[in-house]
């Protein structure tokens, strides 16, 4: 299995800004062509004359397609004649949702749409799906198996709006082999930024002319981990309890704690214990494969490429804390499904949600985790055969799920909901990279960056209300 797909946070800065326009046209209203956004029962599927077609619009490419070509394939085959449904690769992430921005401007949405997580205000904004929650209590289904923490992430106004499914965490990852050279504990690996430096200072490794051969610490500057920092932190990264209270007015990553990371990112560079990474993640995850840093971020879905990868031993821990006794939590990743109700038939909604169901089953979860490494949304799934087998492979794949379950739950860690979520992603990551790369103190560089997104916040509540 290779590196995980990514989020282009970066490549989403242009289409976040956009997103808005395509609001005003939007009907907004809770009427397609089957009535009201609703949820139908099961005896819409009834005396059918030929299946139900629904398409599938998702961003899973290589081995994570794969996988994901096989349930749709075994779903099929169990309602043959009743449903079928056909998958339809839409590019990454931001690839995908400017696709399904298209569609809708076409009236042409595909029944069910992946839309990766920073996507998930927009997506109510448009007013073109059937909620979750609607299904949900329309079947009575149980989701007391479903991870909190994913359904926490996507629960806006006490209603799930969409089905988390392709969802991860980022992990600390160390190389276990120069752990026990240095002589510390890879089953151990830091929890803070202090014990990071700490290590480090042990791991990194000089030649006789003073050039650094390994460094303790390398790892990309990613948006994503701000977001966990402040989660771990137990801050908001948005006003009004990030969205979830009241629409966000104004990021909120020029915080202490952010600024604290930035300036302990810049001195471990300058000090020689951490590799200069920049915003690529892919020369973060080299980085680390390549032996040159003994320890780095990143996400659950590269721990199987790591461990293929690498020729040492990879071992995770959890995502370390800012500073010792911050309440910790963990901000989750990935991309959940949502069912178009606008444009399709009660049939085709209800057909859609039957595919959903047998997807988030601790089956379908045992094979997905097995061969993605993506958390079980449904943690009966840990308990399946072909994720057992993954865990006694490789114990390292406990670790996400561990860190989820001791997760505090509440509006932190459920992340900010912003319609131009995309474009301050890419904004924290420039402030952070100004104050690494020049002589703009972090606390300068970080509210330059926070400040920058009002207009386009603005904008963008402008055009939803």
């Amino acid at each position: 299995m290779g590196l995980s797909p990514r989020r282009h946070a970066t490549g989403a800065a242009a289409l976040a800004a956009s997103l808005g326009l395509l609001l005003s046209g939007c009907s907004g209203e809770e009427g397609g062509s089957g009535g009201d956004l609703s949820a139908p029962g099961p005896e819409v599927l009834e005396n059918l004359d030929a299946p139900v077609e629904v398409e599938f619009w998702h961003s899973m490419d290589a081995t994570n397609g794969q996988v994901l070509d096989g349930l749709i394939e075994d779903f099929n085959a169990q309602n043959e004649g009743r449903i079928e449904v056909t998958g339809s690769f839409q590019g990454d992430y931001d690839t995908a949702l400017a696709n399904h921005r298209a569609a809708i401007q076409q009236g042409e949405t595909a029944e069910l749409v992946m839309v990766f997580d920073l996507g998930t205000q927009f997506m109510i904004d448009t007013g073109q799906t059937v909620p979750a929650q609607e299904f949900l209590d329309a079947d009575g289904y149980d989701t007391s198996s479903i991870e909190g923490a994913l359904l926490n992430y996507f629960t806006v106004d006490g209603q799930l709006r969409s089905f988390p499914f392709n969802n991860s965490t980022p992990l600390m990852y160390v190389n276990r082999d120069a752990f026990e050279e240095a002589g510390l504990d890879p089953d151990a690996p830091p929890a803070t930024l202090a014990e990071i430096r700490e290590a480090a200072e042990r791991l990194t490794v000089r030649d006789d002319d003073g050039n650094v051969v390994r460094y303790g610490f390398g790892a990309s500057v990613y948006g994503w981990f701000i977001e966990q920092f402040m989660a771990r932190a137990g801050v908001p990264y948005c006003d009004g309890a990030n969205g979830r209270s009241a629409r966000a007015t104004e990021v909120l990553f020029d915080d202490p704690k952010v600024v604290e990371t930035v300036e302990w990112w810049k001195d471990m560079i300058e000090d020689g214990l951490a590799v200069q990474i920049g915003r690529n993640t892919a020369d973060g995850q080299a980085a680390f494969t390549s032996g040159r840093a003994a320890m780095t971020l990143e996400s659950t879905g590269s721990l199987g490429g790591f461990i293929e990868q690498s020729d040492f031993e990879v071992g995770a821990g959890y995502f370390p804390l800012v500073e010792e006794g911050d309440p910790g939590g963990s901000i989750i990743g990935g991309a959940s499904l949502w069912i178009n109700g606008e444009g399709h038939t009660e049939q085709e909604v209800r057909a859609s949600w039957e595919f959903v169901q047998f997807l988030l089953t601790p089956e379908s979860q045992s094979v997905w985790h097995a061969g993605t490494g993506y958390l079980a949304v449904n943690t009966e799934g840990y308990e399946g055969e072909e994720a057992r087998a993954r865990a006694e492979e490789f114990p390292q794949f406990a670790v996400a799920a561990d860190q989820l379950a001791d997760s505090r739950i509440d509006e932190n860690t459920a992340g900010c909901m912003m319609g131009v979520m995309s474009e301050a992603r890419a904004a924290a990551e420039e402030g952070w990279e100004t104050a690494l790369t020049s002589d703009t103190p972090a606390a300068e560089a970080m509210s330059a960056a926070a400040d920058g997104l009002d207009t386009s916040i603005e904008e963008y509540n402008a055009s939803v209300e």
